[in-house]
């Protein structure tokens, strides 16, 4: 077989292998492959899933930072309840115990009236009389009972002779120039004052000295 005609044969065998494969490929619905077309495609397909991945993250960035301030509104909400809450307690176990130590106070202020004239009625009875020994040692009976229940209750008298003149606790009704006294000093007690615990239920009423 002479050369050309070799070539020949080859030729028709390789278009019918090109035939055949175009069958093959007709047959099975697939296209011939493009290298290029694939390797394009396939970037393409990886850029898009970065850019997707990339979107997630950004989204699931968003949602930490926005819980993240959400715990923090919800964290200083608590705080401020709790700290409202431990003010009210306070408040109420501070007005609760006011409530037990003042709760005589508006009836022991009634009672200083019959202590003050008490004590002016034994200071009128000073006459030898049995009968006016006899009221006067009654009276001071009577005085040294509501003594007790007042201390028992913790209603004490305040002002004394010769300590220092205190506004909170002395109210000055004149003053006595005296010479050998040092100024503002309680000279004489007029009226009694008194308090409950440390509130002031009637100031003393007194003299007070001043330069001569």
């Amino acid at each position: 077989m002479s050369r050309e005609r070799k070539k020949q044969k080859h030729e028709e065998l390789l278009e019918a292998l090109d035939e055949a494969e175009a069958k093959i490929d007709e047959l099975t619905g697939q296209q011939p492959i493009d290298t290029e077309q694939s390797a394009n495609t396939q970037e393409s397909d990886t850029q898009q899933s970065n850019d997707d991945e990339s979107a997630v993250v950004q989204v699931l960035e968003q949602q930490i930072q926005e819980l993240s301030r959400k715990a923090d509104e919800n964290h200083d909400q608590f705080l401020r309840a709790k700290a409202e809450m431990e003010n009210l307690r306070r408040r109420t176990d501070r007005e609760l115990s006011n409530a037990h130590k003042y709760a005589v106070e508006k009836f022991a202020k009634e009672l200083l009236a019959v202590v003050d004239s008490l004590e002016l009625g034994i200071q009128a009875s000073d006459g030898d009389d049995p009968e006016v020994l006899k009221l006067r040692e009654g009276s001071e009976l009577t005085l040294k009972l509501l003594n007790d229940v007042m201390e028992k209750f913790n209603i004490k008298p305040v002002g004394e002779i010769g300590e220092h003149f205190d506004p909170e606790y002395h109210q000055a009704m004149t003053t006595l120039p005296l010479k050998d006294t040092e100024p503002d000093t309680v000279v004489q007690i007029m009226q009694k004052g008194y308090q409950i615990h440390d509130r002031l239920l009637r100031p003393a009423l007194v003299i007070v000295s001043k330069p001569e």
